[in-house]
């Protein structure tokens, strides 16, 4: 077991890791420069990235991603299940629900919002497989749905969260992304090793948010410009609506988890709840009923088969631009929403916790595509275009021409902007939580001036990525940073393994010296007893038969 070992020194009058704050700085600065100095051909050289790299690598995504739903499983289900994240005595911080809502609003939300209706629909337009307009198109698009959004995803964050929860609490080592990798580099995780993949790590998260971000600010501009067209849904409004919603996280990120981050995650659950309800009542009920129903067991079928699915055998690149950039931003959001459900899952045995952050997240998403995905799909089919067309005009105002097709459509589309907005500003807070506890070398308490940096510093790359080449370069960004981070991944499952196997190992050899102990503390228990026993029946016939007298005394 490692002592923590602190790498902070004082930089700007903030206690930060040196090499892993400015190297991170550095980095950020190069390519938000050279965003805005070759701004016209930043969206053609986006692309051109994203093609080489989705059509080179694409199958090592797919593998990478089914090994890490393996890989859970088999921790959950194996000898390691009943270790509990903080030893024996550990008890859960939180409540249950407001664990979920925390996970939740950090490791889907605004994307969630942001493709519901919009994917399905490309889905069933332009299908990977047969034709495109049918009712086969139709439960295709659920099924790639449910897949981009199901247990994948969640793996992957489990993965995280789980190696840095465990070698935090049960270890005693900071809550870095370097710390998941004592077993087999020891004390170079305080070095330069440790450093890399930190800078890794936060590379990773800043690009990883700044997507979600960018998607989350179009649809708040999109959505204001459906209930207010007065005002305009342009970049100029985007970078408006960054920077005030940036200054609202930041005032949450001060506040830290305990108080703002929770708060706020549990106010955004209950507003995407009350969302789901109304859709739920006010739509299609039974047909919503049904195709929850259905969608969910084709996903449960399909399982192996869609996962495993390269389009080895066709050429048009639909999968670099769906599952192989959900694989990359999931794995570039690792770090950010993984540290964050490490930060709240101390208490929880890994069984619980692996299982938990599988099944029911990936449920609510099922019901939440449904009812969202599958109403859009149902009126598109029974003839009404205007959802599909707002999808091919502007992705970003789909949820709310859908909400159009419902009573009460002014209202949800506010509710709508005002659920967009919180998950952005969790978003925000919590990856800037992440990002402070990276550079700062896994301090607990770091200093306000830290987290309000790196709370300006994370709207700051959305707001120039939206500027350099908008939706392509957010993409694009993911995929560069999700592919190496994907190698530490899966290196970060060896070294997860090791770690329980040594701590399963001394509890196994403890275990039996204590029941070695408890053996020979009975037996000799049985045996004081027995003499007691005999002592005591001894006793009784002396009583009984009291000793003759010698005759020679007489």
């Amino acid at each position: 077991m490692s002592k923590v070992r602190s790498n902070t020194q004082k930089s700007l009058g903030l206690e930060v890791n040196g090499p892993v704050f400015w190297s991170s700085i550095v980095f950020l600065l190069v390519s938000i420069s050279l965003v805005l100095i070759f701004r016209e051909s930043a969206e053609t050289f986006f692309g051109d990235v994203q093609t080489a790299i989705t059509s080179n690598m694409g199958w090592l995504f797919i593998l990478c991603v089914n090994f890490f739903v393996g890989f859970c499983l088999f921790v959950a289900f194996s000898r390691f299940g009943a270790i509990r994240l903080g030893g024996k005595d550990a008890s859960p911080e939180f409540t249950t629900s407001a664990w979920f809502s925390m996970l939740f609003s950090a490791g889907m939300g605004i994307g969630l919002l942001f493709w519901s209706i919009a994917e399905p629909i490309n889905h069933f337009q332009t299908p990977p497989l047969g034709e495109p307009g049918t009712p086969a198109a139709a439960r295709q698009a659920m099924n790639f749905t449910f897949l981009h959004w199901g247990m994948h995803a969640w793996a992957i964050y489990a993965l995280v969260g789980l190696a840095l929860a465990y070698f935090t609490y049960n270890r005693q080592l900071p809550l870095t992304v370097r710390s998941a990798f004592y077993p087999f580099l020891g004390e170079r995780i305080h070095g330069v090793i440790g450093y890399i993949i930190d800078i890794l790590a936060v590379i990773a998260t800043l690009f990883g948010l700044a997507t979600s971000l960018g998607f989350g600010v179009q649809q708040i501009a999109a959505g204001m410009h459906h209930v207010f067209p007065s005002i305009l849904n342009n970049i100029t409004t985007q970078i408006i609506l960054i920077v005030i919603i940036t200054g609202i996280a930041t005032i949450s990120v001060v506040t830290g988890v305990d108080k703002g981050v929770r708060i706020l995650s549990e106010w955004n659950i209950c507003i995407a709840l009350l969302i789901l309800v109304a859709v739920v009542v006010l739509g299609p009920t039974v047909f919503i009923l049904g195709s929850y129903v259905q969608n969910t067991g084709a996903y449960i079928g399909n399982f192996m088969q869609l996962s495993f699915w390269n389009e080895a055998y066709s050429n048009n690149n639909w999968q670099g631009s769906w599952t192989v950039f959900y694989w990359a931003w999931w794995i570039s959001w690792a770090p950010f929403v993984g540290i964050f459900i490490a930060r709240v899952s101390k208490g929880r045995t890994i069984k619980e916790f692996v299982l938990g952050v599988l099944i029911a997240p990936s449920l609510l998403c099922f019901l939440w595509m449904t009812a969202f995905g599958s109403t859009a799909l149902s009126e598109t089919l029974a003839g009404n275009t205007a959802i599909a067309d707002a999808v091919a005009a502007d992705v970003s105002t789909a949820l709310f021409v859908f909400f159009e097709q419902l009573p009460f459509s002014t209202i949800l589309s506010v509710i709508g902007v005002l659920l967009v907005s919180g998950f952005f500003v969790t978003s925000s807070d919590s990856g800037s939580l992440v990002v402070v506890s990276l550079t700062s070398g896994g301090n607990s308490n770091p200093s306000v001036g830290l987290r309000v940096f790196w709370a300006v510093a994370g709207g700051a790359v959305a707001a120039v990525l939206l500027l350099g080449g908008g939706l392509q370069a957010l993409q694009t960004a993911v995929i560069i940073t999700g592919l190496p981070f994907a190698m530490i991944l899966l290196l970060m499952c060896y070294s997860l393994y090791r770690g329980l196997d040594e701590e399963a190992t001394e509890e196994t050899k403890l275990g039996k010296t204590q029941q070695r102990k408890d053996y020979q503390q009975l037996v000799a228990e049985m045996l004081a007893k027995r003499a007691r026993k005999q002592d005591a029946g001894m006793s009784e016939t002396r009583k009984d038969n009291p000793t003759p007298p010698n005759p020679d005394t007489l």
